[in-house]
């Protein structure tokens, strides 16, 4: 759900989302993709009610880079809402709790530099780390490494479902059930998007495609 909100693809997001049952909306992981759903439909109110649970402890995590992605969502959500100064303290919460593991991905996967380099200019305990995030947000703003040139041409629909399954480690006749086509026209697809993205390789396609922003980083290790 992370990755196609990033991809602009709510509409896949909300039907990922349709399929669960209730308990499974009910876990914090859930709670916190739905969160970053409903930011991206704009629709401040859900993505503030949606992950409360979270925040305040009564729908507990297993792993605490989760926690901090949630606080960020609701600083994000603070923020757009007009309250930068409740987004300023939830965001020290998420800094809190990236910051001993290192945790930046989350800060990339949904980024928000203005509100970081709002945080940067007033108290915060977490200056460096602040800076090291806007900086590799900044990176992935100019041109990509390895000298690598953007698209000539927009990637067609059909092809970017495709694209989204080239970091799994799903076959391609899987990948074609998975995207409900035949094996030659997921073929066709893969064909193409080397093509496009000058790779020869699947895991090259992937590394390229990332460092366009084509894809979500790559997930931070649990």
């Amino acid at each position: 759900m992370h990755v196609l909100v990033r991809l602009g693809d709510t509409e896949a997001a909300e039907q990922i989302l349709g399929g669960l049952g209730e308990q499974d909306r009910g876990r914090a992981e859930i709670r916190i993709a739905t969160a970053a759903l409903r930011l991206a439909q704009h629709d401040l109110g859900a993505a503030t009610a949606v992950p409360g649970p979270v925040l305040d402890g009564s729908a507990p995590v297993d792993w605490p880079p989760w926690a901090a992605q949630a606080f960020w969502l609701e600083a994000i959500a603070q923020d757009a809402a007009g309250d930068p100064g409740a987004a300023g303290r939830v965001l020290e919460r998420a800094l809190n709790l990236a910051e001993p593991g290192d945790v930046l991905q989350l800060f990339l996967l949904h980024p928000a530099p203005g509100l970081l380099k709002g945080q940067a200019g007033h108290r915060t305990a977490h200056a460096a780390l602040i800076a090291e995030i806007i900086s590799r947000l900044a990176g992935q703003a100019h041109e990509p490494p390895d000298g690598l040139q953007p698209l000539v041409e927009p990637l067609r629909d059909s092809e970017i479902r495709a694209l989204r399954y080239l970091p799994t480690n799903l076959t391609l006749p899987e990948i074609a059930r998975e995207l409900h086509v035949s094996h030659n026209t997921v073929k066709t697809h893969i064909r193409s998007l080397h093509t496009q993205l000058g790779a020869h390789r699947r895991a090259e396609a992937v590394d390229r495609a990332r460092a366009l922003g084509l894809l979500a980083p790559a997930a931070y290790q649990r």
